[in-house]
């Protein structure tokens, strides 16, 4: 009983989300975080080092400005909890394509400025990564077992093709981004249920 006080969620709630199931296919790189193969041969990512990552990511989040803060999710399952995060914490996000130059190209109508970035897969998401390497801001990224890490300043490791997974991501993300706010108390929950970051 020990280890669920540890976690940011209870055990339970990670393992029914799928957060730690990774893909068939790994990378040197995201091999550090992989605890075992299936026999099926699906990786199972490290609980542990999930929950861990987490809690960092949500640190060093925390440490700017909502404003400053820019979410992409190429991927579908990633849009609904991402424009549930960037309206609950109040910053910017693009749930769909991410439009080129946005970041780079001060002449561009949508142009915007971002002091970090978070990206739901390093794959898809990869014109975001170079536009912020061009600009010099920290990429935060949700990387899966096959994912490469190159250009990403902080890897979190956990399923990121999964809704109930990257539900669950942005559901403890918000609300720990809050309390390290202060907007936060240390036992209080958001006061919206996880099945809000979740698609139907």
């Amino acid at each position: 009983m020990v280890e669920q006080k540890q976690f940011l969620v209870p055990q339970d709630t990670y393992l029914k989300s799928g957060i730690h199931i990774g893909t068939k296919f790994k990378t040197r790189y995201m091999s550090q975080f992989i605890y075992k193969t299936r026999p099926d041969g699906l990786s199972v990512l490290n609980l542990q080092k999930i929950d861990e990552r987490i809690r960092i990511a949500s640190h060093f989040l925390s440490l700017y400005e909502p404003e400053d803060i820019l979410i992409v999710s190429r991927r579908e399952n990633g849009w609904k909890p991402v424009k549930r995060f960037g309206k609950l914490i109040g910053c910017k996000f693009f749930a769909g394509r991410y439009p080129p130059g946005i970041l780079t190209n001060p002449n561009l109508r949508i142009y915007i400025e971002a002091k970090v970035i978070l990206v739901t897969d390093s794959w898809p998401d990869r014109n975001t990564i170079a536009d912020a390497l061009k600009i010099g801001i920290p990429v935060v990224a949700l990387c899966d077992t096959n994912n490469q890490t190159n250009n990403i300043d902080l890897v979190v490791p956990c399923n990121n093709k999964g809704k109930k997974s990257l539900g669950l991501f942005f559901y403890i993300l918000a609300r720990e981004y809050l309390k390290n706010r202060g907007k936060l108390g240390d036992n209080e929950e958001l006061d919206v249920p996880i099945e809000d970051f979740t698609e139907e």
